[in-house]
């Protein structure tokens, strides 16, 4: 019960909170990571469009000849997501000074990067061809790169959306265990279970279903995140203020 309240305080903003409805709308985002992972792994060539760590392992697997990893694959994906780690890095400089409006372009962006991901996965007959594979890698890894990088400005602690690394360290280093006093303890948690949930439920979407209704639900939550950050753009409370 205690870890429910820490991590209901840890997503639902207060008055004058810092980071206001963020937290809630970067879960959101943490959800679609998985999603969109498991599309990339089970069905794109076992790459990664959002974990770019475990894309450069596979790169490395790749080059020493390991079956069922690709090396052009590795390397577009690695490519677009820096590309839109780029546009989102350039977006934030020029609207960053208010973290509704900023979120609110960069939902805008990737609601049109999915959407034509999504177009081509229904329109193809054959989803496993090299062209629509790489198509669809580049479109899913500039939305999540530029996903990265909309995290990284809007710095709401713990919620990168895509790395759980750090935050699975922190559990553990920050623990009562190890001397700490458990600081965010329910957001990390939180992220956590929500990036699981996310790719568990990619995956029974892949296996039973098909990528499109994947994609089409990472597009609607997307889309309602999106009309979340619109309302937003224009207010003026203390949590919207850039760094």
């Amino acid at each position: 019960m205690e870890i429910l309240t820490r991590a209901a305080d840890a997503i639902l903003p207060s008055k004058d909170d810092r980071d206001g409805p963020l937290p809630f709308l970067l879960l959101v985002l943490t959800l679609v990571t998985g999603l969109v992972d498991a599309v990339s792994y089970l069905k794109l060539g076992h790459v990664f469009v959002a974990n770019m760590t475990g894309n450069v392992v596979f790169l490395g697997f790749a080059v020493a000849g390991a079956r069922d990893f690709s090396i052009p694959a590795s390397l577009i994906a690695i490519t677009a997501f820096l590309a839109g780690a780029l546009a989102g890095g350039r977006l934030g400089s020029k609207t960053g000074d208010h973290r509704g409006r900023f979120l609110a372009i960069a939902m805008l962006a990737k609601i049109l990067l999915i959407g034509a991901a999504l177009v081509i996965a229904t329109a193809t007959l054959d989803i496993d061809s090299e062209p629509v594979r790489y198509a669809l890698i580049v479109l899913l890894a500039l939305a999540m790169g530029l996903q990265n990088a909309t995290a990284r400005r809007l710095g709401v602690a713990d919620l990168t959306t895509t790395v759980l690394t750090l935050t699975l360290t922190g559990l553990a280093a920050d623990s009562t265990l190890a001397g700490g006093n458990n600081p965010r303890q329910g957001r990390r948690l939180l992220a956590t279970c929500t990036m699981f949930l996310g790719a568990a439920i990619g995956a029974f979407l892949v296996f039973h279903v098909g990528i499109s209704a994947v994609l089409l639900l990472t597009l609607a939550l997307l889309i309602l995140n999106g009309i979340a950050a619109y309302r937003a753009s224009s207010s003026s409370a203390v949590w919207t203020a850039g760094a």
